[in-house]
């Protein structure tokens, strides 16, 4: 490993491995999460959800209800407080949750039509399961497929344009030497993140208070101001630690609810969700079919590219997988086209999910780019630099850095590539067929706009203000370092507080921008605090502060194409008798800039990477055509990659130096993702010469397929 070099690594700070500040409080029961944080006369909410995919509620028998012991209320369609009706979001989307009990429409099952306050949660739980809800059920269409005909174009997003094209495709595939021309499948995922959705709302002295569990305090506190139509200075929201989230911790109906039923109450009111709620409440990530079509000339240089995605969306909200913008980054062609199409189902709207789009859409990119190695007789490897782009393939910008060939030269190094015969279904250890593959991972390294306080107090100590999230990834420990480096001082003597809106708008824990925002932020705040402290003088007793503000920062950064890159490898064993698949090894070598802390940087990666394997092998949500509801809305029916389906997983980086850049740090939360289920795909067709293009790769699927000839 190259020790990674940059504008925040001058000091030592960053770059040295810390162990969490906030670790001895999580491993004790210290630490408090939105559940547990006690306060007097707390109330108990409890979701009722719909049992029909589409119709209308007729009517809610409360009555009986609200006669069990311990009721205080129930909330619905026809009792609950009105919000506002011209609600945007903060992200420029209406959210779903703006429906919460504003009508009788049932757009999917799970979708909630009532809430049950009682003093305990057990007498709320017992009360929500008595409610009686009847309902004028419709004809419902949960049926996900390529090539429905009520697919459409969606709208382009600030984020991404939906379709983008360049060149003559038809021309130069009709010219090629080579051509790939498949479909690929992946299916419904959940974020299953350890800490269900947790929220308690009260209203302290005016201000509507909120304790909640989420990826940004700033983001769910804007949304809970405009959604109820209050100043958003009385609303405060805060959220200190997070038990997981992965895209799936925003604004969803719990607070929506804990907030309704705290105004009526006037007491505190704690609304979580079970495992299975969160199944339909919380977003997932959207199955897709996406057709790939590579063409080549006879040296296995790309002359068309073309992918095109589906994914589902909800009759609610708009959501788009956007699967098709990873070939617009990672390789070049004379015709480049990537679309988009979506189709409207009645079932709960996605959402993001840990690299979204570029997870689903580099399992059919690097599938694709395997299987044209293949054709063309190259190593893929190979294949990749022959098609290294110089800039963007499509917007033709200037890279920020890219390092993508020194990942797979040291992935390559490290796994023992070279010694790898290219022939599948030679290597056999018993019942075991043994294969190894490779893919290339890329994720967007953006930034948003934050703000950071950073305070010289009198006793020596710094204290760093900043609305970052931690959801697991160790941000405040990466805060301390970075504050730490700017201000020439051990870490020790920095405390850091985040998870509070009252701290002012910082960007949210999400798309990989965290770090580097915050810690922008951080840094140009300490970097003012020590210029000061060096004019000389006694601190005073109330410190000396300095803030930060990186929205014009942002603003003048050049338009390059700013990503981070990895290489995936991957050994399987094939079970010949059973079907199943075990993955030995994995290796992961990437590009992420400045890596401000070693050990909790290699967490995050590894996580990533056993994400992509259970993404290969495990995942899959299966959704009943017949009632329009999950068959395996929890944790023994929905298998996630457990300790005994991790093998031996290694995660390292190369230097990535970005030249120009304030920052220097890009981003690693989803890059250990992009790729793995790739990279194990193509490690099976090693081993049994069958290629699987649909995920997961179940036992059934290899043994169905293992009369298929070697190759196809």
């Amino acid at each position: 490993m190259t020790t990674t070099t940059g504008p925040s690594a001058a000091t030592g700070a960053v770059g040295s491995g810390r162990t969490r500040v906030e670790g001895r409080d999580k491993v004790t029961g210290a630490a408090r999460y939105a559940g547990e944080v006690p306060f007097a006369r707390l109330a108990h909410g409890w979701l009722v959800l719909s049992t029909v995919a589409r119709g209308r509620i007729t009517a809610v028998a409360d009555g009986p209800v609200l006669a069990m012991p311990g009721v205080l209320a129930v909330l619905h369609h026809g009792n609950a407080p009105r919000v506002d009706a011209g609600y945007v979001g903060m992200l420029g989307r209406p959210n779903p949750v703006v429906g919460l009990f504003q009508h009788d429409r049932v757009p999917f099952v799970g979708w909630p039509v009532a809430l049950v306050v009682a003093e305990t949660s057990e007498q709320a739980r017992e009360a929500a399961e008595a409610l009686a809800v009847s309902y004028e059920e419709e004809p419902h269409d949960v049926a996900f497929r390529a090539g429905r005909d009520d697919a459409y174009r969606p709208e382009d997003s600030p984020m991404v344009r939906a379709d983008a094209e360049k060149g003559d495709l038809e021309a130069r595939i009709g010219g090629a030497a080579f051509l790939v021309d498949e479909e690929y499948t992946t299916p419904e995922e959940h974020h299953c993140a350890m800490e269900p959705h947790a929220a308690t709302a009260r209203w302290d002295d005016g201000r509507l208070d909120v304790i909640d569990s989420n990826q940004g305090s700033t983001w769910v506190s804007a949304e809970l101001a405009q959604l109820f139509s209050l100043d958003p200075a009385s609303v405060r929201v805060r959220s200190e630690h997070i038990g997981g989230a992965f895209g799936s911790k925003g604004l969803s109906a719990h607070q929506v609810a804990a907030v309704m039923a705290t105004t009526l109450l006037q007491r505190p009111v704690r609304v979580v969700m079970t495992r299975r709620q969160m199944f339909s409440l919380v977003g997932y990530r959207s199955p897709t079919a996406q057709r790939v079509r590579l063409a080549a000339d006879a040296d296995g240089r790309l002359r068309a590219f073309d992918h095109e995605a589906l994914n589902l969306t909800s009759t609610v909200h708009e959501f788009v997988e956007t699967s098709a913008v990873l070939g617009r980054v990672l390789y070049d062609a004379d015709a480049h086209r990537s679309r988009h199409r979506v189709v409207r189902l009645d079932v709960p709207t996605p959402t993001w999910m840990r690299a979204p789009g570029e997870a689903p859409g580099s399992f059919a990119i690097e599938s694709a780019l395997d299987e044209l190695a293949g054709k063309c007789g190259v190593d893929p490897i190979a294949l990749r630099v022959r098609n290294e782009p110089a800039t963007g393939p499509v917007s033709g910008l200037p890279f920020s850095s890219r390092n993508l060939l020194a990942c797979f030269e040291e992935g390559a190094r490290r796994f023992g590539w070279a010694d790898r015969d290219p022939r599948p279904g030679l290597r056999r250890e018993g019942r075991w067929l043994l294969g190894t593959g490779t893919a290339a991972a890329s994720y967007p390294s953006g930034v948003g706009r934050s703000t950071a306080a950073v305070t010289a107090e009198a006793d020596g100590t710094f204290t760093v203000r900043i609305n970052a999230a931690d959801i697991g990834t160790g941000a405040r420990t990466a805060m301390a370092l970075v504050a730490a480096d700017a201000l020439q001082v051990n870490p020790d003597r920095v405390r850091v507080r985040i998870g509070d809106s009252d701290l002012g708008p910082a960007a949210i824990a999400g798309g990989s921008t965290g770090t580097r925002s915050w810690g922008w932020a951080v840094r140009l705040a300490a970097s003012d605090v020590r210029e000061r402290l060096a004019l000389g003088g006694a601190v005073p007793r109330e410190g000396i502060t300095a803030r930060s503000d990186t929205a014009d920062a942002i603003e003048a950064l050049p338009e390059q194409e700013r990503h981070s890159f990895g290489a995936q490898f991957a050994e399987v064993a094939v079970d010949i008798t059973t079907g199943e698949v075990r993955a030995r090894r994995l290796l992961g070598i990437f590009a992420a800039g400045v890596i401000v802390n070693p050990l909790t940087a290699r967490s995050q990666l590894i996580g990533g990477m056993t994400w992509g394997l259970s993404m290969a092998l495990h995942e899959e949500a299966v959704r009943d055509e017949a009632s329009g509801g999950h068959v395996n809305a929890d944790l023994a029916g929905y298998h996630v990659a457990a300790h005994a389906d991790v093998p031996l997983i290694e995660a390292d980086w190369v230097d990535d130096h970005v030249p120009g850049d304030p920052v220097g740090i890009k981003g690693i939360g989803e890059i250990g993702v992009v790729g793995v289920a790739a990279a194990v795909a193509n490690a099976v067709w090693h081993a049994t010469g069958v290629r699987h293009r649909h995920l997961p790769i179940r036992p059934d699927r290899v043994l169905r397929a293992a009369g298929d000839t070697p190759g196809a």
